[in-house]
C-alpha cells in the first residue's frame, strides 16, 4: 500500500477533483469492512446515518471546539450531549464531561485528575512541581486490565512498573478479597483502576463493592469502561455495573458500542475541579466566555467538534434506541455462543455481554479456523490468548447486525470445520 501512495512529492499540484479520484482508486484495495454487520474481530461499531452526516458537516464547518468563543455551536452541542450521556449512564448530577479521541485519552485524563486530587490532598502541586520528589502514589489494577491503563501511567510519569496487580477471578473480574488484603493498613495517596467490560470476556468488576473498599482508605477509583460501561443503559444489564456511580472518574468510547464515527471517547469526573485543575491552562491571547469551556476537560487545544456527531447520534436513536442496540448485541452474542456450542465448539467464557471466546480444540486448530474464516470472507473474527489458551474472539457491537448475520457466520464456520 505504501508503494501505491508513495513516490516523490510532485512539484506542481493537481485539481482537487483529480486528487480525490486518485485517492479513492488507491484506497479501495486496502479498506477494511469494519463498519459492516458481520465484522466481529474487535469491539467495533458502525456509524449511524445522522452521526455520519454530522461528521461531514463538522468537516465542512471546520470549527475549533476548544472553547465557546471559537465555536458557540460546538460548545453548546457538547454540553447538551454530555448531559444526555450522564443521564443514560446513571452518573451523578454535577459530574464533569470531556470529549476525547477515545478510551485511551479518556483514561489518561481520568488518571490525570486522580493524580491532581490525591497528591493535592497531601499538599503536593503536581502540575507545578511534577513528580520528582512527590509523595509515592500507590496504584492498583486487576491483572486482566486493558493495556491502555499501563500506557496512561507511562504518559503521566508514573511508569507501568508502578502498578500493583490484584488477582482476578472467573471471567477476569477483580478479586475483592485480594484487593482488601492489599489495602489493609494503607495510608497516603491511592488510585485504583477498575474495569467495566473485560476485553476478552466482557465481565465487569464488582464496581460498587470495590469503590466502597477503596474509599475507606481515601483512594480514587477510575473505571475503564471502554465498551462495558454501556451496560448501564439497559435495565436488563445494569446489575453488571452496579455501583458505578460511586467511582471518581470513568472513561469510555463512543466509536464502539455507541456506533459513532472515529474518533470519539468520553471522560467523566465526579470532581470537576480536579478534572479542570489537571488540564486547564490560560494565555494572554485566549479569550473565554466565562461559561463551561470544553478545552478544560480534554487534552487537545485545537479540537474537532466531536460533540456535534454525539448530539446527532443520540437525537437519532433516543434513549430507547440506545438501549435496543446494547441489548440486541448481547442477545446476538448469546445466540452466537449457543449455535457454536451446538457445533461442538468450546465456549471459554460466561457470555455476560457482547464477547464470546471460542476454542476449536487445540490452539493450532483454533488458529487455523481464525485464518480460514478471515480468508473465506463471510465474516471476520480475530484471535486472542486468554489464560494460556488460544481463542477466536467474537465481539458483537454493530447496530446493523441481525440474527441472520449470526446464522450465516455460524454456517461459514461449520463449512470450514469440515474442510
Amino acid at each position: 500500500m505504501c508503494a501505491d501512495f508513495g513516490g516523490a512529492l510532485p512539484r506542481e499540484g493537481r485539481a482537487a477533483g483529480e486528487v480525490v479520484g486518485e485517492l479513492v482508486s488507491l484506497a479501495e484495495g486496502g479498506l477494511v469492512a469494519s463498519a459492516g454487520p458481520r465484522y466481529f474481530g474487535f469491539v467495533v461499531g458502525g456509524a449511524l446515518p445522522a452521526a455520519t452526516a454530522a461528521e461531514i458537516l463538522v468537516a465542512g464547518w471546520d470549527q475549533n471546539a476548544w472553547n465557546s468563543v471559537l465555536s458557540p455551536t460546538s460548545a453548546a452541542a457538547e454540553q447538551v450531549a454530555g448531559e444526555w450521556l450522564k443521564e443514560l449512564l446513571g452518573l451523578p448530577a454535577g459530574v464533569s464531561a470531556g470529549f476525547t479521541t477515545g478510551a485511551q485519552a479518556a483514561n489518561t485524563v481520568g488518571l490525570a485528575a486522580a493524580r491532581h486530587q490525591v497528591l493535592g490532598e497531601v499538599g503536593w502541586d503536581v502540575e507545578r512541581d511534577g513528580l520528582s520528589g512527590a509523595p509515592r502514589v500507590r496504584i492498583l489494577a486487576g491483572d486482566e486490565r486493558h493495556a491502555t491503563t499501563d500506557r496512561s501511567l507511562r504518559l503521566l510519569g508514573f511508569g507501568s512498573a508502578s502498578l500493583e496487580l490484584v488477582k482476578t477471578r472467573e471471567n477476569g473480574v477483580i478479586d475483592l478479597a485480594d484487593l482488601r488484603d492489599r489495602l489493609v493498613g494503607h495510608q497516603g495517596p491511592l488510585i485504583v483502576c477498575l474495569q467495566a467490560g473485560n476485553v476478552n470476556t466482557g465481565g465487569s468488576d464488582s464496581l460498587g463493592e470495590a469503590c466502597r473498599v477503596v474509599h475507606e482508605y481515601g483512594g480514587w477509583v477510575h473505571v475503564d469502561g471502554a465498551f462495558g460501561l454501556w451496560a448501564a443503559v439497559s435495565p436488563l444489564l445494569r446489575e453488571q455495573v452496579d455501583g458505578l456511580e460511586l467511582a471518581d472518574s470513568w472513561g469510555c468510547d463512543g466509536h464502539k458500542w455507541l456506533n459513532l464515527p472515529y474518533d470519539s471517547g468520553f471522560v467523566f469526573c465526579a470532581h470537576p475541579d480536579a478534572h479542570a485543575g489537571a488540564l486547564a491552562y490560560s494565555a494572554s491571547y485566549l479569550v473565554t466566555s466565562g461559561e463551561r469551556e470544553p478545552g478544560e476537560y480534554a487534552m487537545e487545544s485545537s479540537r474537532r467538534a466531536r460533540g456535534i456527531a454525539v448530539w446527532a447520534r443520540l437525537r437519532e436513536l433516543g434513549r430507547d434506541g440506545v438501549v435496543d442496540v446494547v441489548e440486541r448485541c448481547c442477545s446476538l452474542a448469546r445466540s452466537f455462543a449457543r449455535q457454536l456450542e451446538a457445533l461442538g465448539c468450546e465456549i471459554g467464557n460466561e457470555v455476560v455481554l457482547n464477547q464470546v471466546l471460542v476454542s476449536f480444540g487445540s490452539d493450532e486448530e483454533t488458529d487455523r479456523m481464525i485464518a480460514a474464516i478471515q480468508a473465506e470472507g463471510t465474516c471476520w473474527m480475530g484471535g486472542t490468548t486468554w489464560r494460556g489458551r488460544r481463542y477466536m474472539r467474537i465481539s458483537v457491537s454493530n447496530y446493523l447486525t441481525t440474527e441472520e448475520d449470526i446464522t450465516r457466520s455460524v454456517a461459514a464456520i461449520r463449512s470450514l470445520r469440515q474442510t
